[in-house]
């Protein structure tokens, strides 16, 4: 099964951009198809392999942090190729 997953990182912190860099590099360097935008990012792949990257790396980001929020969405398909048709 695939998914879509959106992620909004949200360091409540002054130094909050190296938080969001450090957390978007990792998830780069999984393989797995990732897109971006100002506002979030995407991922997309296998459910288990997807659930499993972000366990890992959401523990981590909120390890290295004072304090933070994580928004997701999970979407049952890839999305990854969308594109209106309007």
């Amino acid at each position: 099964m695939h998914i879509s997953v959106e992620l909004t990182f949200s360091p409540l912190q002054d130094d909050f951009e190296e938080h969001i860099i450090n957390f978007i590099k990792k998830l780069r360097a999984s393989g797995l198809t990732i897109l971006e935008n100002p506002l979030s990012t995407q991922v997309y792949g296998d459910y288990e392999t997807v659930m499993t990257l972000l366990h890992t790396e959401i523990k981590e980001a909120f390890e290295m942090m004072d304090k933070g929020l994580m928004y997701m969405k999970i979407v049952k398909s890839d999305r990854s190729e969308y594109e209106p048709h309007f």
